[in-house]
């Protein structure tokens, strides 16, 4: 979660400088196995590597830090076999979701190796040993009392911000990257967008069958994918429903340029079946763009009232759903102003400062000097 951490440090740096002195560390990775020229050799030899630095030098690295800093905070609850080897009852972690222990949790379901399972289960030890567990969702919070992963009493919920490069006007170089990207927009345009990674709980076999259902109706549509890659079983699923030459498949861009992409879209779609807050749904917002759902209490915790809710992995709702939102669209009017209008509106209630205020709080008060050290952790992600 490097955007939770940067804009973290840059608010407690900007507003709080007077009070707290925030640290931000990023240990290098180091690819000890080095690069094989075997493909498949290569991506072994690249998930030891992701190992090796995550599981031996990273908590190597930390200990070696461990009186340096009044607080200590692992920005992501992934790393939280770094409270290991730091003092505990001076450590935080910001607690994203629950997919590192879905493997633990519903084994038949989330279906992982022995060693991987091992590894989860010395993270979620590493996060049971925090003085203090804050997450982005109530939603969140809740899964982690049900599971019975961690007390009440050591969690707090403080949701994440929006950026503001999201409801600022769109910078001229960012325009001419994104016509560069999709070609110039005109007035048979019609883009629907999903922003996010493929694995399983973003739900994409439902975002490309509820495409195809509109397809149709709509030749002019497009489906825009903004996050990476689909795998070679959602690239055979668009062959097979006869959309593949409708789909523009995008990488992660700047945050400008997405800003760009979010205001072109004319409706923007959030299939997943599971998520800890659902980021692109407020930043989707913040331009005034219509967002789509599934409905998860999590996405209803954070679209409210301004987001449209669909029953999760029904097809048939979203194709209708989705329909008619984009007649609407097509007609304008007054329900298209007051859409957008409430869409910006709860966008501007979450804030990156507010963010940093909360987390400010809540180093004041674990520490009883009222002078903390904040340590903000982001490495490699671990894939296997």
């Amino acid at each position: 979660m490097d955007l939770v951490a940067e804009m973290l440090h840059k608010h407690l740096s900007s507003e709080f400088s007077s009070s707290i002195q925030a640290t931000l560390l990023r240990p290098s990775f180091i690819p000890l196995f080095g690069h094989i020229p075997s493909p498949l050799a290569a991506e072994t030899a690249h998930n030891a590597d992701r190992i090796f630095n995550r599981f031996i030098r990273y908590p190597l690295w930390a200990r070696s830090l461990r009186d340096r800093f009044d607080l200590f905070h692992v920005a992501d609850h992934s790393y939280s076999q770094l409270v290991h080897q730091l003092p505990a009852a001076r450590t935080i972690v910001s607690c994203h979701d629950i997919d590192t222990f879905r493997c633990i949790l519903e084994p038949p379901t989330e279906q992982r190796s022995r060693p991987f399972r091992a590894m989860a289960r010395y993270i979620l030890r590493g996060l049971q040993r925090a003085a203090r567990v804050i997450c982005a969702s109530v939603e969140t919070q809740q899964a982690l009392i049900l599971n019975r992963l961690v007390p009440a009493e050591r969690l707090s919920v403080i949701p994440y911000g929006v950026h503001p490069a999201f409801s600022a006007p769109i910078t001229p170089g960012a325009s001419a990257q994104l016509d560069a990207l999709l070609g110039q927009p005109d007035q048979h345009s019609l883009e629907i967008l999903h922003v996010g990674s493929t694995i399983p709980r973003k739900r994409i076999d439902i975002l490309l069958r509820t495409f195809a259902g509109l397809a149709a109706e709509f030749p002019a549509a497009r489906l825009v994918r903004v996050g990476g890659g689909f795998t070679s079983e959602q690239k055979q699923l668009a062959r097979t429903l006869g959309i593949d030459s409708r789909i523009v498949e995008m990488p992660f861009v700047d945050r400008d340029v997405l800003a760009a992409i979010y205001r072109r879209a004319a409706v923007v779609l959030m299939p997943s079946e599971a998520e800890g807050f659902g980021l692109p749904i407020i930043e989707a917002m913040a331009g005034g763009t219509t967002v789509v759902a599934s409905d998860l209490p999590v996405l209803r915790e954070v679209g409210g009232d301004a987001a449209i809710y669909c029953s999760v992995a029904d097809v048939t709702n979203w194709v209708d759903t989705v329909s008619r939102l984009l007649r609407q669209s097509a007609a304008g009017g007054h329900a298209i102003t007051s859409r957008r209008d409430s869409s910006t509106a709860r966008a501007a209630r979450f804030s990156w400062s507010e963010y940093a205020a909360k987390y400010a709080d809540v180093y004041r008060a674990m520490n009883s000097s009222g002078l903390a050290s904040s340590f903000e952790y982001r490495q490699d992600s671990l894939q296997a």
